[in-house]
């Protein structure tokens, strides 16, 4: 016959001196809190959200903007070559496919001749209407700016002292300003268009002009820097790469992985 004692009953006893918190020890160190399938379910389910919810926000932001489209460039595709009339459910995408092609058609036909004198001409009759031309010109002007691929705004991040001397706020490097404000205010210094955004929206912001001087240029990429307004600060760059780089310019083989990054 198996005599082992129980651990429970051994530890018990051991505690029969008649000392309450040695007796409240010897309980919780023999079963387990009550409290902790509760934390491990809590844990499974925030794993869970981590995992599901930037990919189901994705697909909605995708699934939005493709049923955009389509609402716009449907109704101009004429019926009968929409594959919904010959099928039983609607097919997402259509328009958008159609309003790629048809972006990529315009875009050859205005590197002809012909194409280009057909925008000129038009671009001369917008000229020609007080409030249109005006929100023309700057659209043209913001879209020309942000999708040519010798422009370069935002493409370096930096630091400037906001709203008090010690303290400091993120912001896109935009240019140099117009020459007006530059004549006006610069003193003599040189004068830098910054963008500071708010966060966590960073649609919205300043424009800011400031000296060159007055701007501490920082080594973050526009991305990173952008994630980092968006996320109030919890999403921090990651910097190990370049950890590892200074590790390896110091002479050091390895930067290890539990190193902290600062």
């Amino acid at each position: 016959m198996n005599t082992t004692p129980d651990p429970k009953s051994t530890l018990t006893g051991a505690a029969s001196d008649g000392s309450e918190p040695l007796r409240q020890i010897v309980a919780a160190a023999v079963e387990p809190p009550p409290s902790h399938l509760g934390a491990r379910l809590r844990s499974y389910f925030l794993t869970g959200l981590i995992v599901v919810g930037p990919v189901a926000i994705t697909i909605y932001v995708v699934w939005w903007f493709i049923n955009l489209v389509d609402a716009w460039v449907k109704p101009i595709i004429p019926q009968e070559y929409l594959p919904d009339q010959y099928l039983p459910f609607n097919v997402p995408g259509v328009g958008l496919i159609v309003g790629i092609i048809g972006l990529m058609l315009v875009g050859a036909l205005t590197a002809n001749l012909f194409g280009r004198t057909l925008v000129s001409y038009s671009e001369m009759m917008l000229a020609r209407m007080p409030i249109v031309r005006s929100v023309y010109r700057t659209l043209k002007q913001i879209f020309e700016t942000v999708l040519s691929k010798n422009g370069g705004s935002f493409k370096r991040v930096g630091l400037i002292e906001f709203p008090r001397r010690g303290l400091y706020a993120i912001v896109f490097l935009a240019g140099e300003p117009p020459f007006e404000i530059d004549e006006k205010i610069g003193n003599g210094n040189q004068m830098i268009t910054v963008f500071m955004p708010n966060g966590p929206n960073p649609t919205t912001g300043f424009i800011v002009f400031v000296q060159a001087s007055e701007v501490i240029p920082l080594d973050l990429s526009v991305e990173d820097a952008a994630k980092l307004v968006v996320s109030a600060g919890l999403v921090a760059p990651d910097q190990q790469e370049r950890l590892r780089e200074l590790a390896k310019r110091k002479g050091s083989k390895r930067l290890p992985e539990e190193e902290p990054v600062v």
